[in-house]
């Protein structure tokens, strides 16, 4: 690779790393775990939503070199940017009190210019920061055009609970073909919160709001909040990476009114199909790329479909399941299976995927004539241990064992006895194994047979 024009995500990844052996083995490895979603975002529309709040954090250049980094990776990508912070500072300088009800701020004809003002210098400065990014970025002599226009048609709110919201505005109508013509040119579409109406009036919109109605209108394949309220924090203050949609509309609402805001956006948009919303922290550095390219991410998923799930094994997953199984193999607790054999016994293995990618598997093997199968190669990726897919996929194969006949099940263990005795197994003798078992047993590993009833 030459030193004049680096991979774009091995510059990306560079330019937060300091060139150490550390950083580049961490970048080898990040490029690797990156690879499978560059190939599966490229083509793909993305609504990226930057807050008012996220143009003036530390990281809003870096936030926006990723941006245009999306580009070159081949993602199809329209910006909202907010102007919230940027139209409280003018108006404050211009002395005019300015009412914000549920979130939405009422526009009177005295705040409409500054409204104008600030949307002005906002995108002034996302241009300029995207022309630099090209000449200082791996992208260097690149192309890119930010392109922008009457993409958006917007209505008056009007009066809501006897309240006159005067020039603040909802959105009419979306310009799909405008807009999907040039994303195929290869264009950077930037939308600002302000709109027109068909008489020729101005609108001042919400820009969340307006980032979740284009991702619907195109059929995004993601919608991005980057702002300050970040991912969904539990109970315990941890921060939630992925949740369904069923899951988030049941979810805790002891959030403060702001961030509660932009999750029911993000719920709404998720409803009305747009397949993944993530909400993501600003003040993160490389957050758009962390979360998008690789497996946890650092923000918080909300989708249509649940991110981890346990399926049956195919062909394709036989060098996955050979990765998961391997550390255990070297350090004895699992016995070594030729990749022949996984072949072979394929259809008895369960694999449990974090967005499509295996990281943990399961095999299971009846026994003909006899109410009792075998649970084997239970592995976790360690990068996902304590998380619970162990426990899912025993769950799944007692599940399957109880459907096909079995009244009971066995494991064979030198190392890992007490996680079984928590989900219930207890010690059982050798001589309850089925004869077919007992005559291929290696005894010289000296397992401890644990067994479990099924309901």
């Amino acid at each position: 690779m030459s030193e004049d024009k680096p991979n774009n995500l091995s510059g990306a990844l560079a330019h937060y790393l300091p060139p150490t052996a550390d950083s580049q083995r961490d970048m080898v490895a990040w490029l690797r775990e990156a690879s499978p979603y560059v190939h599966a975002h490229r083509g793909q529309t993305f609504v990226v939503y930057l807050s008012g709040a996220a143009v003036e954090a530390e990281q809003f250049a870096r936030h926006v070199y990723d941006l245009a980094l999306l580009i070159s990776l081949g993602v199809r990508l329209v910006v909202v940017h907010g102007i919230r912070p940027q139209l409280s500072r003018r108006l404050a300088q211009s002395g005019i009190d300015s009412e914000v009800v549920n979130g939405i701020r009422i526009t009177g004809p005295e705040v409409l210019p500054c409204v104008i003002d600030a949307c002005g210098r906002v995108r002034a400065r996302l241009e300029a920061h995207l022309s630099q990014a090209v000449t200082t970025s791996p992208m260097a002599g690149a192309a890119l055009r930010v392109a922008g226009g009457t993409f958006v048609t917007a209505r008056p709110l009007g009066v809501v609970r006897g309240r006159d919201f005067g020039h603040t505005g909802e959105v009419r109508r979306i310009d799909r073909e405008g807009i999907t013509r040039r994303l195929a040119e290869g264009d950077l579409v930037l939308l600002s919160p302000l709109a027109y109406s068909a008489s020729g009036e101005t609108w001042n919109l919400d820009a969340s709001t307006l980032a979740a109605e284009v991702a619907v209108e195109l059929g995004a394949a993601k919608l991005l909040l980057l702002s300050e309220n970040g991912p969904v924090c539990d109970q315990a203050g941890e921060p939630v990476r992925e949740i369904t949609l069923r899951d988030a509309e049941s979810a805790p609402s002891n959030v403060p009114e702001e961030a509660a805001r932009m999750f029911e956006r993000a719920l709404r948009a998720c409803r009305r199909g747009v397949p993944r919303v993530h909400l993501i922290d600003h003040q993160t550095d490389g957050a758009l790329l962390l979360e998008l390219y690789s497996r946890d991410g650092v923000g918080t998923l909300i989708s249509n479909n649940p991110f981890d799930r346990i399926r049956c094994a195919g062909i394709d997953d036989v060098s996955a399941i050979i990765g998961v199984i391997a550390p255990f193999e070297a350090a004895g607790l699992l016995v070594r299976r030729p990749r022949d054999l996984i072949e072979r016994e394929i259809e008895r293995f369960f694999v449990a995927t974090r967005d499509e990618q295996v990281v943990a598997c399961a095999a299971l093997h009846p026994f003909e004539q006899s109410a009792v199968a075998e649970l084997a190669c239970i592995a976790v990726d360690p990068r996902y241990a304590g998380r619970g897919f162990g426990s899912e996929l025993l769950k799944a194969l007692e599940h399957t064992a109880a459907r096909a006949g079995a009244e009971s099940v066995f494991v064979l263990t030198t190392g890992t006895a007490d996680w079984f005795r928590q989900h219930g197994f207890v010690p059982a003798e050798f001589s309850d194994l089925p004869v077919l078992r007992q005559q291929i047993h290696n005894q010289q590993r000296n397992s401890l047979v644990l067994s479990k009833r099924l309901r």
